[in-house]
């Protein structure tokens, strides 16, 4: 098997009828194809990344994957289309000794912030002011159950003795100080979430979710996670038909 010949395809944000790059070259904004991005770089696999302009979608590729978009996985004649068999079939095949594990010791790191994305969507869906306290709120209630649990000591911290178990976790991510599938999962969609609220609702995360933050800074500093997200204006323009002005 040699893993550097396997090919991920870029697709768009679903829901939006306009995520396709700028330039239909650059990486348009899909934080599916950036999850497995992310898994393969921390693999330490060598890989192709081929962005397809949907709008002029070549020939080849409606005959490889029928009636799917990108991202999928091919190899060896198999085709994946789903991101979390891809997910499984790379956790499996690019396993030890030669590539790091990356499953979470923790199940509920896997859980953790699963509810932001869908209620950042209906927040910037949203046309009826009369709704929008409302649907920020019902935001910032899942950034705030993410926050405590990423302020919150996990038990291999405490059995390991790198925390006391008394007071604020320290860990960088959602499962200890390194990334894992988990990670790559959330991390994409919390990128957009910050930038498409700021842009469109003129919302920031609030400065007292610091396990958030502290979680979002050590992101950053990941080439990973900052070499695999589409630039920021990218990620404005595919939800530049979704985010809906609120009627006066």
């Amino acid at each position: 098997m040699d893993p550097s010949k396997e090919n991920v395809y870029d697709r768009p944000e679903n829901g939006s009828s306009d995520s396709e790059p700028d330039d239909g070259e650059s990486i348009g904004n899909c934080p599916f194809s950036q999850r497995l991005f992310m898994i393969l770089w921390l693999k330490g696999v060598v890989f192709n990344v081929t962005t397809v302009d949907l709008k002029r979608k070549p020939a080849d590729l409606h005959n490889l994957a029928p009636g799917t978009h990108p991202p999928f996985l091919t190899f060896e004649g198999n085709v994946l289309t789903d991101v979390n068999k891809i997910e499984e079939y790379l956790e499996e095949m690019l396993g030890p000794p030669k590539y790091p594990r990356l499953a979470t010791k923790n199940r509920e790191s896997n859980v953790a912030g699963n509810d932001i994305f869908a209620r950042f969507s209906a927040y910037v869906k949203n046309t009826r002011p009369e709704k929008n306290r409302s649907l920020e709120k019902s935001l910032n209630k899942a950034l705030a159950k993410l926050d405590e649990y990423l302020m919150r000591p996990i038990p291999d911290e405490v059995q390991s003795g790198r925390h006391s178990g008394e007071g604020p976790s320290t860990r960088k991510y959602l499962d200890g100080d390194e990334l894992t599938l988990a990670d790559c999962n959330l991390l994409p969609k919390l990128h957009v979430v910050k930038v498409v609220a700021k842009k469109y609702r003129k919302y920031d995360i609030p400065s007292e979710f610091k396990g958030v933050w502290r979680y979002l800074d050590n992101a950053y500093k990941r080439d990973e996670f900052t070499n695999t997200c589409a630039a920021d204006v990218e990620i404005e323009l595919a939800y530049q038909a979704v985010a809906k002005r609120l009627e006066k």
